[in-house]
């Protein structure tokens, strides 16, 4: 009997191993497989920093001394962005999320509820998964360099009626809906709200945002959702991979949006996705010098007579998919004729197309946007070398 009752827990003990393994490699490997990017990461020769913002911080080895830095990069619509510059730093030394309403001083929630700016950084390497959305106050900077921090396996971020917020340096994946309930949205105030929606990042009603280097995959819903009045975006050095649809900027077709103004700069595109990088309703896009290497369906779709400006980007078409970049969603040719979409110096692979319409003169028309200045789509591959999260900040050494 003795011998049968060993046998049986080093037979549980087998399984629950395996358990954990398949676990640990569901929430870690999205990323971490994803492309010929990764390669990067075992760069060890000096430092590299090939587009305009990498340029401004990376190859400082100074860098954790004066984080603050970074917030002076931002380039786009999102140039106005200091996040939680010239407040105190926070360090996040506990990957909980377990009290909704008097979240425990240490944990992120603790820390972006607080109504003073902070610049929140992460004293080591760590996996946080949220019970429900974290909703975020303005002037925050949450910075993830010097540790690999993992947003994985719970809800997502939300923006909501703030401003003056940086999201840098993280890998987010696996995101579920919550279920909501009673949850604190500020300081001063908690109560009841009602189920996520599953996106990696909302945001809603806000302004003056900037995320940067991060990594997504394979959420429930959208992986960044622009939505109801937001404005002044930039979005650059990410990498999108594993998804159906990825960004939505406009939710509504019947609520105009059209002071909605989103830069999308230096991204990579690659793996599993299928469509909306991004879909547009209402509004203004640049979309510069980002590399497209996949997918499926359409790269950039669009209505409500959306502005979307592409430049400089590469778009490679994979092989039995589809070759157009573009798709106007549901709208006929005498409509979305007069929608102003152009591609400007991009270069197309393997039979990618681009439909242009409307405005070749749009320029006159924008003069004065903080617009950034593309360069030659040749050069895509290295401006985009580092995107994601995880670019190996090290504290003494260059990133």
């Amino acid at each position: 009997m003795k011998v049968v009752k060993f046998n049986l827990l080093l037979y549980v003990a087998f399984i629950s191993c395996i358990f954990i393994m398949a676990a640990q490699f569901t929430f870690s490997s999205p990323i971490s497989k994803s492309n010929r990017r990764e390669l990067r990461k075992k760069h060890d020769g000096p430092c590299e920093a090939h587009n305009s913002i990498d340029k401004c911080w990376r190859c400082d080895p100074n860098w954790a001394e004066n984080r603050e830095k970074l917030a002076d990069c931002v380039q786009g619509f999102g140039h106005n962005t200091t996040g939680g510059k010239g407040g105190e730093v926070y360090v996040v030394n506990d990957s909980s999320d377990t009290d909704l309403v008097n979240p425990k001083v240490g944990t992120l929630r603790h820390a972006v509820l607080q109504p003073e700016p902070l610049w929140i950084i992460f004293r080591s390497t760590m996996t946080i998964r949220l019970c429900q959305e974290l909703i975020i106050a303005g002037n925050k900077t949450i910075d993830g360099r010097g540790a690999h921090v993992h947003i994985a396996g719970g809800a997502g971020f939300m923006l909501q009626f703030v401003k003056n917020v940086i999201i840098s340096d993280l890998h987010m994946y696996d995101i579920t809906p919550g279920d909501g309930g009673i949850i604190r949205s500020n300081s001063t105030h908690f109560g009841h709200r009602g189920a996520s929606d599953g996106d990696a990042i909302t945001i809603f009603g806000s302004s003056d945002i900037w995320v940067d280097h991060c990594s997504f995959a394979g959420t429930f819903d959208g992986l960044i959702d622009i939505v109801a009045r937001s404005t002044d975006i930039t979005i650059s050095n990410c990498h999108f991979v594993r998804h159906d649809k990825a960004l939505l900027f406009g939710a509504s077709d019947i609520h105009p949006d059209e002071n909605m103004r989103v830069t999308i700069a230096y991204n990579h595109f690659g793996k599993g996705l299928t469509q909306r990088l991004p879909a547009v309703r209402w509004g203004f896009v640049q979309v510069v010098n980002n590399d497209y290497t996949h997918w499926k369906s359409y790269a950039i779709g669009g209505a409500k007579g959306a502005t979307i400006i592409s430049q400089g980007n590469r778009y490679v078409a994979e092989d039995g998919a589809a070759k157009e970049v573009t798709y106007r969603k549901k709208a006929p040719k005498a409509e979305w004729e007069k929608w102003t979409w152009r591609s400007e110096g991009d270069l197309m692979v393997n039979g990618a197309f681009f439909v242009n319409s409307g405005n070749p003169n749009w320029a006159a028309e924008y003069k004065g946007y903080p617009l950034i200045c593309a360069e030659p789509a040749e050069r895509v591959p290295e401006l985009t070398k580092f995107a994601g999260a995880a670019i190996g900040c090290k504290v003494g050494v260059p990133c």
